[in-house]
């Protein structure tokens, strides 16, 4: 069965589906209950439901400007444990780049989320200048975009460091993009060792974020 992809407004969202969403994070590291996830349904403006024979990925998300900068940004996001996940994925984020292009036409995208282990940079593979990346020290702005997204993450500024992206935790599972790789083995030790000090059980994560540029964009339309 093919993977369907669909991403509509979080008030469209049923009882049903927050339970389908619910079910998912049972399964991996967050144990969100429904009652969570429909506080997030208010708090962001659309949601994404990758389906094959049942629901096996979401993501919140929302497009908007930053000081007049096109960003997506994506909220609480879980993956479900199974052999397609990468695929799963994929597909969720060339949604979103497709909804990108079509809002923001001929420019650049930031796309921004919060991570917990290094399996999270997979949603990131066809982006460019991805921050933060081993053997890169970010530039001002760079840190001042990782501030702008912590802050509208509702992560208080004291408890992130601008100079690590790293967002220290209030003890509870944070909303974050969850996946788990398929292929983990796989992975440059230099990102791995990106979320050194990242306890994901205490709430800790990392805020990152990377350009879709115009040109690989408009390949989408």
């Amino acid at each position: 069965m093919a993977i369907e992809v669909v991403t509509k407004d979080c008030t469209q969202l049923s009882d049903a589906e927050l339970a389908e969403m619910a079910d998912i994070c049972v399964d991996g590291p967050s144990r969100f209950e429904a009652g969570l996830l429909s506080k997030q349904a208010e708090a962001w403006v659309l949601v994404t439901l990758v389906r094959e024979s049942g629901l096996k990925g979401f993501s919140f998300c929302t497009l908007e400007r930053i000081g007049g900068t096109p960003s997506v940004l994506i909220g609480l996001a879980s993956v479900k444990r199974t052999a397609k996940r990468n695929s799963v994925l994929k597909a969720m984020m060339h949604d979103q780049f497709k909804r990108a292009v079509m809002a923001f036409p001929d420019e650049d995208v930031l796309v921004g989320t919060r991570f917990t282990t290094a399996a999270g940079f997979e949603a990131f593979k066809t982006l460019d200048e991805i921050v933060p990346r081993p053997a890169h020290k970010a530039t001002g702005e760079e840190r001042a975009w990782g501030r702008r997204l912590a802050k509208r993450f509702g992560i208080e500024s004291g408890s992130y460091n601008d100079q690590t992206f790293i967002a220290s935790g209030d003890g509870t599972f944070p909303l974050s993009l969850d996946h788990e790789s398929l292929d983990p083995a796989s992975f440059d030790p230099a990102v791995v060792a990106l979320f050194k000090g990242v306890k994901a059980k205490s709430g800790d994560s990392l805020v990152a974020f990377g350009w879709a540029m115009a040109e690989d964009l408009a390949k989408l339309k």
